[in-house]
């Protein structure tokens, strides 16, 4: 076992930039392939990853990606855009 993973996870959180947090944090609320399906019509499950990429892009000062990122989350949650269908379905 590494030195790293035997820290408390205050300590592991406090040698990540701030970058990297929010990056783990897209990450994490990222919908994978596998369940792209189950979630793609999750309203809040989409406000969070467009969210999470808000403020990725946000730290790295691009605001304009950011708050087009913000303005989906926006539509989620309040119903104003739904996801498309799948590109794979009715293709022969």
């Amino acid at each position: 076992m590494s030195q790293f993973t035997q820290l408390p996870k205050t300590s592991q959180l406090n040698e990540l930039s701030t970058l990297e947090l929010a990056q783990a944090l897209m990450e994490r609320l990222s919908i994978s392939p596998n369940d792209w399906h189950r979630l793609k019509s999750n309203r809040n499950s989409r406000a969070n990853e467009q969210v999470a990429a808000a403020i990725v892009y946000l730290l790295k000062n691009q605001p304009q990606e950011a708050q087009a990122r913000l303005e989906q989350a926006i539509g989620w949650l309040d119903r104003s855009i739904s996801a498309p269908p799948c590109p794979t379905h009715g293709k022969s």
